[in-house]
């Protein structure tokens, strides 16, 4: 029997298939908070168990996992997909050039913002595997004071075969998130719910006025609780930034018959538990199981949890690594598929140790969860605050809302980022200072990479010669055209690529058949394969062909003089091709555009990035590399 009928049932398996994996990836980070949010409440910054302010926190946790995570990003941001794709470079996509761009070229102010919010994502994936897996076997010391001394090592044991595997791809233990992670919040769930039966006081803390009364009677103490209530976010733009992978419905579906319920029941779980027992704010996840094996087995199952958590988090600086890559922002890293059936599966080796050898010396520079808390949630809260402000520009400009809706939901967005971001600005000298240092440095690999491929790109631009005066050109010289092919990698469709010129000039010799080939980023995260590039024949045995690539695609010379040659019926044998690239040296002096700090930096970049052989997938022994040295 086939209809509607059965069509919806179809449909209707397929999203909880995708919502059952989506619950192993997106969820890991927000799904882990509850091992260090409730008990950072109550820690050195926060206030004292006593009934009152224990509902009121808990108030405040629920409303604000509630407000931020489930009306803001799942039923407003997710709407900001481009083409299914979702995270904060795709949502600068969608803002309309003449937004988006500046008034006299380089980085404008939005994408400057979009930027800044990219590089606290690298600084909150940098601490996320570090305070995840710290916490969770921290659970140890609950059970034995024995354990006091093994935590900071075991931590680091685990962080090392964590990282230690990214090579291998997620494809094999990915098969386990999601049961793992589903016994998890089936487990937290369940807990919470036993204590909350044994003090039902707690469900005093669904009054959003307990929230607000907390805030009133500490004053500027409750202002700085939000510092440690802003943990419970933490994971909510994984929701949106993941979204390519499972789709809108699904992350939703998971959110809100799963995943939600469990957190609401386990923070107020943690809340009853300490209306009962205010002695146990130093550990109150952990104090929610008896001592003894029973620690032990949540401490089993936090652990492989964090890990998951972490995991989410080193790919998603994966994938934020290609993306900033393939728009312009960053310069070329080796970038290894570790999957031949899912794209979106990378191992970026530089940045996997950068990470790896950042969250290790956090851990051992710390030394606590409670301690490294402090360098947490300013990246978070940072990037939340530019993903609402780069929003209502898609929904002023793009969608085509009205101001005084855009500017409604502008205001209801950042009357809850601006004081969590501004409550964490107080732990600056606490640690707050990390993820803003990390991000500043990637800021400045983004932004100086941007400046110096704008100013080559202008630099060729004032020497450029006219493609057709180049090719009349040859016709009238007496340049020798020996049989063969040669592809001329070029950054731009127009003009005569230099490297081309400055062959020809040198060399006086040029190959019967020349390709001039351009890899093109559209602000879109994949191009169909019936777009994949053009074709035109320009006479004189020169063709050009421009291959366009999405910003979460790795593009394939091999692969498109294949396609060209089959499709096109070019004359061209990828296996017999020449190809020439330019190889650029930078002089560093204060007569170039860019002054000498920044070229220097910038010449620094360009000699440790990946080479063009390796990044566009040329076979290194058919290349042949044309150097250059300019003043920028």
């Amino acid at each position: 029997m086939t209809g509607p009928a059965s069509h919806g049932t179809h449909r209707d398996a397929r999203i909880a298939t995708l919502a059952f994996a989506a619950i192993g990836i997106v969820f890991g980070d927000i799904g882990t908070s509850p091992l260090y949010t409730i008990q950072e409440c109550f820690g050195e910054h926060g206030v004292a168990p006593t009934p009152e302010n224990v509902v009121g926190v808990i108030s405040q946790v629920i409303w604000s996992v509630t407000l931020v995570v489930t009306v803001k990003y799942l039923f407003f941001v997710m709407r900001a997909d481009n083409r299914g794709e979702g995270g904060i470079l795709a949502l600068l996509a969608l803002v309309p050039d003449k937004v988006r761009a500046a008034k006299r070229g380089g980085i404008g102010l939005v994408a400057l913002l979009v930027l800044a919010g990219a590089a606290l994502l690298f600084g909150d994936g940098i601490i996320t595997p570090a305070i995840s897996v710290l916490s969770a076997v921290e659970g140890l010391t609950v059970a034995t004071t024995a354990f006091d001394h093994a935590v900071v090592p075991i931590t680091v044991l685990i962080l090392l075969g964590l990282f230690s595997i990214q090579s291998r791809g997620t494809a094999s233990i990915g098969r386990l998130f999601g049961p793992v992670m589903t016994v998890w919040f089936l487990t937290i769930g369940v807990l919470g719910a036993v204590h909350v039966a044994r003090a039902p006081a707690i469900l005093a803390a669904l009054l959003p006025t307990h929230a607000l009364g907390l805030l009133h009677r500490h004053g500027f103490q409750g202002f700085r609780l939000l510092g440690s209530v802003v943990l419970a976010v933490t994971g909510g733009e994984a929701l949106y930034a993941d979204m390519g992978h499972f789709g809108r419905r699904p992350i939703r579906f998971a959110w809100l018959t799963l995943v939600f319920p469990a957190l609401l029941l386990c923070y107020a779980g943690q809340g009853a538990m300490l209306l009962e027992h205010p002695e146990a704010a130093a550990q109150p996840f952990f104090s929610m199981v008896p001592r003894g094996w029973a620690v032990y087995a949540l401490v089993a199952l936090a652990a492989p949890a964090t890990v998951i958590a972490s995991q989410a988090l080193i790919s998603g600086v994966f994938s934020l690594t290609q993306q900033a890559i393939q728009l312009g922002f960053f310069p070329r890293v080796e970038v290894r598929h570790t999957s031949g059936e899912a794209e979106g599966q990378i191992y970026v080796p530089a940045l996997n140790w950068i990470v790896a050898v950042a969250c290790i010396l956090l851990v051992l520079v710390f030394q606590r969860s409670s301690r490294l808390a402090a360098a947490f949630g300013l990246a978070v809260s940072g990037t939340m605050a530019i993903t609402s402000v780069v929003y209502y520009l898609v929904a002023r400009h793009t969608w085509g809302w009205s101001k005084l809706k855009s500017r409604a939901v502008l205001v209801a967005f950042l009357a809850l980022d601006v004081p969590f971001f501004a409550a964490n600005l107080l732990k600056f000298v606490d640690g707050g200072y990390i993820p803003l240092a990390v991000g500043a440095v990637f800021l400045t690999v983004m932004m100086t990479w941007r400046w110096g491929r704008d100013a080559l790109r202008a630099h060729y631009a004032e020497r450029a010669r006219k493609l057709d005066d180049f090719i009349a050109s040859l016709a009238r010289g007496t340049i020798l055209r020996p049989p063969g092919c040669a592809v001329f990698m070029a950054s731009s469709a127009e003009g005569a690529p230099p490297v081309l010129t400055h062959y020809v000039e040198r060399v006086g010799a040029l190959h019967q058949s020349v390709v001039l080939l351009t890899i093109t980023v559209p602000h879109v995260p994949f191009v169909p394969e019936a777009e994949r590039f053009a074709v035109q024949t320009l006479g004189a045995g020169f063709v050009r062909i421009v291959a366009q690539y999405g910003f979460m695609e790795s593009p394939n010379v091999t692969d498109v003089l294949a396609r060209a040659a089959k499709d096109a019926r070019l004359p061209v044998d990828p296996g017999a091709v020449t190809y020439f690239l330019g190889r650029e040296t930078f002089l560093a002096t204060s007569r170039g555009r860019l002054g000498a700090i920044t070229e220097s930096i910038f010449a620094f970049l360009s000699r440790n990035a990946s080479t063009a052989t390796a990044y566009f997938g040329i076979p290194p022994q058919q290349v042949v590399e044309i150097g250059t040295q300019i003043d920028l």
